[in-house]
């Protein structure tokens, strides 16, 4: 990480907490649209269907998960791979801006997959795909068979990957749709939402809405989210604009001089998220939500797991069995932090699953391995 030897404020890990909860709504409930949060917030993590209602509802006052099931019916919202080569949901503007923000990264990743790739003209590839696509939409599946027949040679998964790569595919409804199910099936940004894509946001412009909601933060922080390199020079042109903090390490932080950066002290409710929520996942450093203890310990295998706050730090993980809501903590609770978090996951129920009877039950700890 870059270290600093400026005399800049020191923001300690509850001062960086806090301020990153602010910014991600989730010190309180934010009374915005499920479209103007999701825009706030620069995208959801959408690996999976369910995650970005979860991470809506424990972020919005008054959700419901028909709002955004009805923006993705609408497509107000889509989902498509952007940021670090992942499932985002996207408003439709920024899917048509911030795709070519992250498209070098997408370039990038094609690398990995050249063996697979010989003899292929990627340019005639991308035209081809987006032929099909656009056509009607294609699985991966149907989308690797159709150009296995141009380049019989190539590694089928590596010419699926390389038109995913070259091209904004966006997966169709009822795909991502609450309460729905439906396969992965692709077709284009431009296509699905009826417009051409914008011109991508400048790496400055990017920056401040990723201060907004993950400030304040590194250039390495930013770097890390977007899975983009050679971000300095963009910090260094606003640093007139910005405010320069360090952390407990020295690290050079920005923040934005109007944002907000509550008192350590502040209040921190419980809060359920889902797997893969940006708020773990979008800093360098993520020792300002994830205690060095616990690292590691909201995956099982290569699996994520759905995390649980507790006084804005990650401190367990939760699931839902058929009948019950378990709470598995990393540690001991309190009688009242129980209580706060059986009160929150009462409210997440109510929310997401209203009608359906579950119990709420405290599971084993989950314990920390030795170091």
């Amino acid at each position: 990480m870059t270290k600093t030897t400026s005399s800049a404020p020191v923001l300690g890990i509850r001062a960086l907490n806090r301020a990153t909860l602010d910014r991600q709504l989730l010190l309180r409930r934010a009374g915005m649209s499920a479209k103007d949060a999701v825009g706030h917030l620069l995208g959801l993590q959408a690996q999976n269907v369910k995650p970005p209602y979860y991470a809506l509802a424990a972020r919005l006052d008054g959700f419901a998960p028909e709002e955004l099931s009805t923006l993705m019916a609408e497509r107000e919202v889509v989902r498509i791979v952007t940021m670090r080569s992942t499932i985002h949901t996207h408003t439709a503007e920024d899917c048509l801006t911030l795709r070519p923000l992250v498209q070098p990264a997408r370039d990038r990743e094609l690398i990995n997959f050249r063996k697979g790739l010989q003899g292929v003209d990627l340019d005639r590839l991308a035209v081809l795909a987006r032929e099909l696509v656009e056509a009607e939409p294609r699985t991966m599946k149907q989308l690797r068979e159709a150009l296995l027949g141009e380049w019989p040679d190539a590694d089928p998964q590596a010419l699926a990957i390389a038109a995913r790569c070259r091209l904004p595919l966006v997966q169709v409804t009822p795909r991502g749709l609450w309460g729905r199910s439906g396969q992965v099936a692709l077709t284009t940004a431009e296509h699905w939402l009826g417009r051409p894509a914008g011109s991508a946001p400048t790496p400055d412009a990017t920056a401040l809405r990723y201060l907004a909601a993950f400030g304040p933060a590194s250039v390495k922080d930013m770097q890390t989210w977007a899975g983009l390199t050679r971000l300095r020079e963009a910090f260094e042109r606003l640093r007139t604009r910005l405010l320069t903090f360090r952390d407990e390490n020295g690290v050079e932080l920005f923040d934005l001089p109007d944002a907000p950066r509550p008192a350590e002290d502040t209040p921190a409710p419980p809060r359920f998220l889902p797997e893969f929520d940006n708020l773990l996942l979008s800093h360098a450093d993520r020792t300002r939500v994830v205690p060095r203890e616990y690292w590691g310990r909201s995956w099982q295998g290569n699996q994520a797991r759905c995390t649980l706050l507790v006084d804005g730090f990650l401190a367990g993980v939760w699931r839902l069995t058929e009948d019950a809501l378990v709470v598995e903590p990393f540690g001991r609770l309190t009688k009242a932090q129980r209580e706060d978090i059986a009160e929150e996951g009462q409210r997440m129920l109510a929310t997401l699953h209203p009608g359906t009877p579950y119990d709420l039950r405290f599971g084993t700890v989950v314990r920390t391995q030795p170091s």
